[in-house]
């Protein structure tokens, strides 16, 4: 398995989610960026997308794959971080592991139509634990997403770190990352 690759061709991504992404995330950065990826959309056919409808997630993979090619990587690492304060989440989490764990129901969410992967979450210690992604979203946008929702639960005292501990990478060929996060 590579990253961009979605794990089933029946796969769809919810275009509330599409737009969320592209005008508001990429809208943070810069006008360029939300043209860049408005454009990269088009590319994949995805012209005015619209809550509510939805679209190939291997074309939006494609748009993923031209916005990371074109504006660095780093990009999608800021997108992942940025998606729980701009995305609609599930309520009612208060805490870190609560948070990660939301990961995969929000996906679920946005996500439909097969084989769509998953975010797995299990505590290791008091204020750390891992989160398996597999998933066909590349690596950065994972790490930054896992990031994003561990900061927003977090304790105000507390720094969030996240590291790639597990054996297995979709840089790799593999369809699974793991990050360990310490709160």
């Amino acid at each position: 398995m590579v990253a961009y690759e979605a794990f089933d061709r029946g796969v769809e991504v919810d275009g509330q989610t599409v737009l969320t992404i592209v005008e508001t995330a990429m809208g943070r950065f810069s006008d360029a960026y939300r043209d860049r990826a408005i454009s990269a959309l088009a590319d994949e056919g995805i012209t005015d997308p619209e809550p509510g409808e939805w679209y190939p997630q291997q074309a939006w993979l494609h748009a993923f794959e031209t916005i990371a090619e074109e504006l660095q990587p780093h990009v999608l690492d800021r997108l992942g971080e940025q998606l729980p304060h701009v995305a609609e989440w599930p309520n009612g989490h208060e805490t870190v592991p609560d948070g990660l764990r939301s990961i995969d129901e929000a996906y679920r969410h946005n996500h439909r139509g097969g084989e769509i992967g998953s975010y797995r979450f299990e505590r290791t210690d008091d204020r750390a634990g891992d989160v398996r992604c597999r998933t066909p979203y590349p690596c950065p946008f994972d790490r930054g997403l896992v990031r994003g929702v561990a900061q927003q639960y977090a304790p105000v005292d507390s720094f969030v770190f996240i590291e790639e501990t597990g054996s297995t990478c979709r840089r790799d060929g593999d369809d699974a990352c793991t990050y360990t996060v310490y709160w």
